[in-house]
């Protein structure tokens, strides 16, 4: 290359001046670059540029799985757990831009108790998760290594994942024991942590308690999957945070509850006001939680399928076309007229009551985030939903989603 230069110099000087001075000019700067290619010179100290955030297209998406550890030394975490999932779930959907949530949950314990994994699928109906996870019980383990392996590749391989690259897809694999690494037929978690990495999922790690060999584990799935490590309290360190508008939400929601329209076969009748009877047994902060979730997300009355109420206001069910036995007892014998003029009653009941459940949580929401700004600047902000959060706050911006 360099002899091929000099030729060229040295037949440029046969050349008219002007297009003799433009080309050493042109030939000078190749020269440098390729000088500078070849010099092994210090290791650049700056700045990697910064890959600008993936913009969703339309309404921002969250899939959110939770593999937890249900041995009978997570009892603590279990069970504040229970109470924080609404919490939880109104952080997320507290965006700049209110995104689409799809949660999941896989309990996990370990071979020879009473199940290894125990899962259910991703879904927007965060109701059913709430219902799943009040059944989860802490029991069996007690040898130490867990099924952490079996169930961090159920968590990547069998849940239904969306194959957009712009919606953010994270697992939070949350336990106090490391996997065993001695079983036949298992998957490693630095196979199922690459698997996760080639589908664009990021799994998160958040260690119970303080063994060293979880947190090497921990410590080395996180750094695997770019994704972030964090150590709790063995109980999770739930902060039981309560405010002076959880009461009163709790009471609106039984007055909302008393404008459900529960329609459809009586299966389907039932998941539905179990559904409500659930939020009636819930602490008051759990409750509040929920109808924050809910206001955020327009003011449904719950997750999953609708009620007859907001099922017409969507435009999914023609009352004329409902058949009678898929009505609730009260509205079977009623004619077309009084039936549209009971809905129409349900709904602008729910209204009123909505509106002033709206207030209400604007009023909570800038409450709880004063108090959470304190806990974090005393260094205090260290439970399980401090730390969920903390962590989508930080990733789910590179998919364009802002908190």
């Amino acid at each position: 290359m360099t002899d091929s230069i000099s030729q060229r110099i040295a037949n440029l000087w046969r050349t008219p001046a002007a297009v003799r001075l433009g080309a050493l000019v042109a030939l000078v700067a190749v020269t440098a670059v390729i000088a500078h290619a070849k010099a092994p010179g210090p290791l650049s100290t700056q700045t990697p540029s910064v890959v600008a955030p993936i913009v969703p297209s339309g309404t921002p998406r969250i899939e959110a799985v939770f593999v937890l550890d249900t041995t009978g030394s997570m009892t603590g975490l279990i069970e504040g757990a229970k109470q924080k999932i609404w919490s939880i779930a109104n952080q997320i959907a507290s965006a700049q831009t209110t995104p689409e949530i799809r949660m999941a949950l896989i309990g996990y314990r370990d071979r020879g108790d009473a199940y290894v994994t125990r899962h259910f699928p991703l879904d927007q109906d965060i109701d059913a998760l709430y219902g799943h996870l009040q059944r989860f019980q802490a029991g069996g383990g007690g040898d130490g290594p867990e099924a952490v392996n079996q169930a961090l590749h159920e968590a990547v391989t069998a849940m239904d994942w969306s194959d957009d690259p712009g919606v953010y897809k994270v697992i939070f694999l949350v336990g106090d024991a490391p996997p065993h690494m001695d079983y036949q037929n298992d998957v490693r978690y630095a196979d199922s942590v690459e698997l996760a990495n080639a589908r664009g999922i990021v799994v998160n790690t958040i260690q119970c308690g303080s063994d060293p060999n979880t947190a090497r584990v921990w410590q080395e799935i996180a750094r695997l999957s770019q994704g972030e490590y964090a150590s709790i309290a063995q109980d999770g360190a739930m902060v039981a945070m309560t405010t002076p508008m959880d009461e009163e939400l709790a009471r609106l929601n039984r007055e909302m509850s008393a404008t459900v329209v529960a329609y459809g076969e009586a299966e389907q009748r039932d998941e539905l006001l179990g559904k409500l009877r659930r939020t009636f047994r819930a602490l008051p902060s759990a409750v509040a939680s929920r109808l924050a979730y809910f206001d955020k997300k327009g003011g449904a009355l719950n997750s999953g399928r609708a009620d007859l109420v907001d099922a017409i206001s969507a435009g999914e069910v023609d009352l004329d076309e409902l058949p009678a036995t898929s009505m609730p007892e009260e509205m079977r014998d009623l004619s077309a007229e009084e039936r549209d003029g009971y809905i129409a009653e349900k709904a602008k009941a729910r209204q009123d009551v909505q509106e002033r459940i709206s207030v209400l949580v604007k009023k909570r929401d800038a409450y709880l985030e004063e108090e959470a700004e304190k806990r974090r600047a005393e260094g205090k902000a260290e439970s399980f939903d401090d730390k969920v959060f903390e962590t989508i706050r930080n990733q789910a911006a590179s998919r364009g989603i802002a908190y």
